[in-house]
């Protein structure tokens, strides 16, 4: 007769249950870093392609941090989000047309994650692109399907703040609220504010003075492919990609 005894059958299911999870956690980790790379190139190439968007006539870009009370050019390889940034754009010739503000938000559903254009000399909003939504299909994400409510924020006074109305903006300074999406239309505009709290006397006073991508001839330097870092003169790119709808309640009875 063997001294060995075998497992309960309890411990065995579990034990069984331990080794399939644990296997399961090894194949997700593995898959996501085996994908990561792919996803930083789309996420960069959407980015460029957003900058370009809310910035007509521009031409190539380049990432600018605030750095010590003044904008300088991001150094290439530096960790995104290790300090504040924008994205200036600039014509054929060199010239700046402006700055590409990126900012987020809660909306109804999830973060919003969103680009507008900005022209410091005119405080005016001159474009707006959403990175990525998870707002409400048919309603909240109308935010950049309904091309009237992107249109608001083409050519968008922002003195005193751009504020949101129902039933017809017609001030300089006013966006009309989507009808049934009132709680993301709002969002929207709140996180343009906020944003704007932190830029607007920042990009006044580095376009004043000519901030550190401010090189009229043009000649800032090869295209870099990282996005988001350096000079990327603009070119072909997939169409935007992260935005996605969830499949929660809406915004309806919002107003």
């Amino acid at each position: 007769m063997s001294g060995r005894r075998s497992l309960p059958e309890g411990a065995r299911l579990v034990l069984a249950l331990s080794l399939a999870g644990l296997v399961s956690g090894l194949a997700i980790v593995g898959a996501y870093r085996a994908t990561l790379p792919a996803i930083r190139a789309n996420q960069a190439a959407a980015l460029r392609r957003a900058v370009f968007e809310v910035l007509p006539g521009a031409e190539r870009m380049e990432r600018l941090e605030w750095r010590d009370g003044a904008l300088v050019t991001a150094e290439d390889g530096a960790a995104a989000g290790a300090a504040p940034a924008v994205y200036a754009g600039y014509g054929a010739g060199g010239e700046r047309v402006g700055y590409a503000v990126p900012a987020e938000g809660a909306g109804f559903q999830d973060t919003i994650r969103l680009l507008f254009g900005y022209r410091p000399e005119r405080r005016r909003i001159v474009g707006l692109a959403i990175l990525e939504s998870r707002e409400t299909p048919g309603l909240g994400d109308r935010i950049y399907k309904d091309p009237e409510f992107v249109a608001a924020f083409s050519d968008l006074a922002v003195e005193p703040q751009v504020e949101l109305v129902k039933g017809g903006g017609e001030g300089p300074n006013q966006v009309d609220a989507i009808t049934g999406a009132t709680i993301s239309s709002r969002a929207v505009v709140d996180i343009v504010n906020a944003a704007g709290g932190e830029w607007w006397e920042r990009l006044a006073a580095a376009a004043g003075d000519g901030d550190a991508g401010d090189r009229g001839d043009g000649e800032a330097g090869a295209e870099a492919e990282e996005g988001e870092s350096g000079v990327v003169e603009r070119g072909p790119g997939p169409d935007r990609g992260g935005r996605s709808s969830g499949d929660g309640g809406g915004d309806a009875g919002d107003g």
